[in-house]
């Protein structure tokens, strides 16, 4: 029977996180990008989920510090939607490469 370890829940992570980041690089779009970002952040709670579970028995370090994660995603994807909804009222699109005439 296979146990599933802290490795496996490692190379999870690493995967979302390099799903992630090539997301943020590849996508013109602020929808694709905030998603990329959403993705790093859930490999960071992951990590800190999985190191809480197999390197601390008996503590919820890993816990809080993933809710902090959480929130913080929340937060971030309350004020990036309302960025996007204020280029696409201005540029009528949400093209990153479009929104540096937005330059003060």
């Amino acid at each position: 029977m296979l146990t599933i370890g802290l490795t496996h829940y490692l190379i999870v992570s690493a995967v979302l996180f390099c799903c992630g980041v090539f997301t943020m690089t590849t996508k013109r779009n602020a929808v694709g990008i905030l998603i990329g970002v959403e993705l790093v952040l859930n490999s960071a709670a992951l990590n800190f989920v999985a190191f809480d579970r197999y390197l601390g028995p008996g503590r919820i370090d890993g816990q809080i510090g993933a809710l902090f994660v959480v929130v913080l995603a929340a937060a971030e994807a309350a004020i990036a939607v309302g960025i996007c909804v204020n280029v696409y009222k201005n540029l009528s699109t949400i093209d990153v490469d479009k929104a540096t005439q937005l330059r003060g």
